[in-house]
């Protein structure tokens, strides 16, 4: 008998180091949590923040939080992030896929403090773009520094116009920032990791098939409150 519990034992101490946990916080789920952080942070402040015009016409919108690890300097700029869209173009807001940007003219520095960049995508048809596995923005795709405050007042046409809108935050500053030159890419590994399979970004994010990590609930709810609304229909390709 005591020599069975022994066994037993020592099989449910090998079996506890071999079985991996239900879920294990990745540094993708960071990101996301983080993610969470910064948008909640800018929605806080309208005054000083994403008119609301902009954040209404939203159909996908990409976070980049700073990473305090990743040395960010003028010429070898490099961010990780994530991207959600809503559902069609304007249903609810679906699961995330993780992004990773570089290179460009643009600067994730402010006074030599990391930032976290901010991005809006306009239409439909702009988001149809970004769902390529990688693009040069300015080139791909037109990008325009946001204005910032409640409403668009100081927005010109090159605003309206534009696919995406972007902006950086940086010591408790919020500011618009063009993203022209940069190239945003899909971060595959990143994805890998969340759903635990391969997936193409229109599969995540426009297919309204693949249910969101547990990680990515801070940032779904944040949406929800404040952006419940919005965004403009598309049409799906496959």
């Amino acid at each position: 008998m005591r020599k069975s519990l022994v066994v037993f034992g020592l099989f449910s101490f090998v079996a506890g180091i071999v079985a991996p946990p239900a879920w294990s916080q990745t540094k993708a789920d960071n990101r996301l949590e983080e993610a969470a952080l910064v948008m909640n942070a800018i929605m806080q402040t309208p005054d000083r923040g994403i008119p609301q015009e902009f954040l209404h016409d939203a159909v996908c919108l990409g976070i980049i939080p700073s990473e305090k690890r990743v040395a960010f300097v003028f010429g070898a700029n490099y961010g990780r992030g994530a991207l959600v869209c809503r559902q069609g173009g304007n249903g609810p807001w679906g699961a995330p896929s993780m992004i990773k940007v570089g290179g460009g003219s643009y600067g994730l520095q402010v006074g030599g403090e990391a930032t976290d960049i901010v991005f809006i995508v306009m239409s439909a048809s702009a988001a149809e773009k970004l769902m390529r596995r990688s693009l040069k923005l300015g080139a791909d795709i037109s990008v325009a520094a946001g204005p910032v405050g409640r409403s668009a007042e100081g927005a010109t046409n090159a605003h309206f116009n534009a696919g995406l809108i972007s902006y950086s935050r940086a010591r408790g500053l919020f500011a618009g920032m063009s993203l022209s030159g940069a190239v945003l890419k899909e971060d595959a590994k990143a994805n890998r990791q969340l759903y635990h399979r391969n997936l193409a970004p229109r599969q995540i994010l426009l297919s309204g098939t693949v249910a969101p990590p547990p990680s990515a609930k801070p940032l779904d709810g944040v949406l929800e409150k404040y952006l419940p609304h919005g965004g403009k229909p598309m049409t799906q390709k496959h």
